[in-house]
């Protein structure tokens, strides 16, 4: 795949006054400061698509963004920690939820995970309760060249045998660098196998 145009749509705090579900949409999503703006515009080649800051919780709003203008891609408020109040990160929570429950078009979630670190209970709790709900998604291991490849696979493989205590086998899930821009291709490919085969599906006609 390769992106070919895009275009900021809309900032909103309400699922309902997202696009039309009338085109396939993937959304992204992780605990703050995991690299998701970086990826993002990494996958674009826009420097500035998303908005990146070194501030935990610099996205608060659901962003919709036209790729190609066969699709739309989502940034999303992370969760987790974040210099917030508890009242707004209940309300993040909650708008996160009301999305990725209720918003038809919707046929994959990226959840992205900081290879940095060893699992974090945050990471295992979300990705738990999305397999509970049946909410289509896939792993991306970021900053992949922030430490050694050892370090890396040791807290990929750490989580891994985290995550198979609670699942029959492993999500697909990806290793990626927005800094060496590795991945980018294998994401990409997947992203749009994934919209090739979406079909979206319309109400039945009531009309008598």
């Amino acid at each position: 795949m390769e992106v070919k145009s895009t275009e900021f749509i809309i900032s909103n705090t309400d699922v309902s006054k997202s696009p039309k579900p009338t085109l396939p949409e993937i959304a992204f999503i992780g605990r703050s400061n995991v690299g998701k703006s970086s990826l993002i515009n990494m996958l674009t080649n826009k420097q500035n698509l998303a908005k990146t800051s070194s501030t935990p919780g610099k996205t608060q709003l659901i962003n919709h963004f036209l790729i190609n203008k066969n699709m739309y891609w989502v940034d999303l408020p992370g969760y987790g920690f974040a210099k917030v109040s508890q009242t707004k990160r209940g309300d993040w929570t909650k708008m996160i939820w009301n999305y990725v429950e209720t918003r038809s078009n919707l046929c994959n979630l990226f959840v992205l995970i900081d290879s940095r670190h060893t699992p974090q209970a945050k990471d295992i709790d979300f990705i738990n309760k999305l397999g509970a709900k049946g909410i289509p998604f896939t792993i991306i291991f970021t900053k992949a060249d922030k430490d050694s490849q050892k370090v890396v696979s040791a807290n990929i493989s750490l989580f891994k045998k985290a995550l198979l205590k609670t699942w029959d086998e492993m999500p697909v899930a990806f290793v990626t660098s927005a800094v060496k821009r590795s991945g980018r291709k294998e994401i990409l490919d997947f992203i749009e196998m994934l919209r090739s085969e979406f079909t979206i599906e319309t109400p039945a006609n009531t009309t008598p």
